[in-house]
């Protein structure tokens, strides 16, 4: 068995990337101790035993879960609640699900074998399918967030907010994220068509699925003459730090940053303190707290790659590694907050692989800000915040690769358009009273 920390664990997965405040998984990953490793409490079911495999996850919620109360109940009344009746594996994963229920929490949940493999590709920054962001609206339809650009979906033309009404002749009412991610993805090469519907218009389009590579730095550029702007949508691949590392090199002669963490739903911690501490010349990034109410910090090494001026975006759909990164560089003093609350997500999971190739990811922990303040549900304020209606996002004047006229637009961050990004950039312009100095960026 194999086991990593997760503070946020990605909503869509195989099919999408990333998330939104439209799901209700969102969450951040860590390795254990720095890097992924096997852990030494391996049980071995072979052949694998449903009643064994239940009882497996019992266990581990009985020693690791961080509500010691186990949502206020005796954990001990699971423990042989199905002792007889778990004759298959499709049993043993029912009941696991009916029990993790009873805890109360939402990031503590059971993933299939197909969901499991699909959380390992997205840290292995390597996805098949067709390359679209889905979640659930309010009406629990299934809908499209973002296609990925360079995609099938992207060239099919998808469009945030298209309603996918049917996956190959087959309803999606009332289907979960995670059951129509399973429908979408398939073997490359292979074709899924879909029935939208957009403004009331049904469309049917068939796309081929491909390979579709993670990255997490979107954008990486020089806006507005001399302002360095990067887009992190995910610190969810084992790649994600490199490439921020990497855009930073790209933006050497900026004299000022701004990074864009807005609709980024989380990752690796340890990305997420990486990526802090290229920023960082000192303090604390973040501290977690277990169970028994142990508080270990992770604090800066003390080695920044830069020290330009840095405005950081956020919105609702910023989430726990982008949450512990904004949350380190405001109370450092490092950077400045622009945008709206983010969402709220402070608690840390892990992720537990099963020996039937299941997996289950548990809430172990909780974490605050260098001043220790618990986000968890109450999300973190920017330094400026600005608001966002419909009429806005209808008028393009929302984050700028929310497109309402669809993707054949192309718009571009520098089309000045995107109000938070125009707040952002004169927060940013106003930092800079002085000389800025980039003091060792490494490729």
């Amino acid at each position: 068995m194999w086991w990593k920390l997760i503070l946020v664990v990605p909503f869509v997965l195989a099919t999408s990337l990333g998330g939104t405040n439209l799901v209700n998984h969102s969450g951040l990953l860590a390795f254990k101790g720095g890097e992924p490793h096997f852990s030494q409490r391996v049980f071995s079911l072979n052949p694998v035993d449903p009643s064994g495999l239940y009882h497996r996850v019992w266990q581990l919620i009985h020693e690791d879960f961080y509500d010691q109360s186990y949502g206020g109940q005796s954990w001990s009344r699971w423990e042989h609640r199905y002792d007889g009746k778990l004759k298959t594996l499709e049993d043993s994963h029912k009941a696991i699900e009916t029990m993790l229920c009873s805890l109360g929490d939402r990031y503590t949940r059971f993933l299939d074998r197909d969901a499991f493999d699909d959380e390992k590709l997205q840290i292995d920054a390597h996805l098949y399918g067709i390359g679209v962001q889905i979640g659930l609206d309010k009406a629990q339809r299934i809908v499209v967030i973002a296609p990925i650009e360079g995609t099938p979906a992207a060239r099919a033309g998808l469009m945030p907010g298209d309603e996918i009404a049917e996956i190959n002749g087959k309803t999606t009412k009332g289907l979960s994220v995670e059951e129509a991610a399973k429908q979408i993805k398939g073997p490359i090469n292979s074709q899924v068509k879909l029935t939208l519907l957009r403004n009331k218009t049904t469309i049917q389009v068939t796309i081929v699925r491909a390979d579709i590579p993670i990255k997490a730095v979107q954008t990486a550029k020089i806006i507005n003459d001399s302002i360095g702007y990067i887009r992190l949508s995910s610190f969810i691949s084992q790649q994600a730090n490199k490439e921020v590392r990497d855009a930073l090199g790209q933006l050497t002669k900026a004299k000022a940053l701004i990074l864009d963490l807005r609709d980024n739903p989380g990752g690796l911690l340890t990305n997420a303190i990486d990526i802090s501490n290229m920023f960082l010349d000192g303090g604390n990034i973040v501290s977690t707290v277990d169970r028994d109410g142990y508080k270990t910090p992770a604090m800066s090494d003390n080695h920044p790659l830069t020290s330009q001026p840095l405005v950081v975006l956020i919105n609702q759909g910023s989430a726990s590694a982008s949450e512990i990164t904004s949350g380190a560089l405001k109370d450092n003093g490092r950077a400045t907050l622009v945008g709206q609350c983010t969402f709220g997500k402070g608690l840390v999971q892990g992720i537990n692989r099963l020996d039937d190739g299941s997996g289950v990811n548990i809430t172990i922990a909780r974490y605050l800000t260098p001043n220790d303040t618990d986000i968890n549900k109450k999300g973190i304020t920017p330094d400026y915040s600005v608001d966002l209606t419909e009429k806005d996002y209808r008028a393009g004047k929302g984050p700028w690769w929310m497109d309402p006229d669809g993707p054949t637009t192309k718009r571009k961050p520098e089309d000045m358009k995107d109000i938070q990004l125009l707040k952002a950039l004169e927060v940013v312009k106003k930092k800079l009273g002085g000389t800025s100095v980039v003091v060792g960026v490494n490729g």
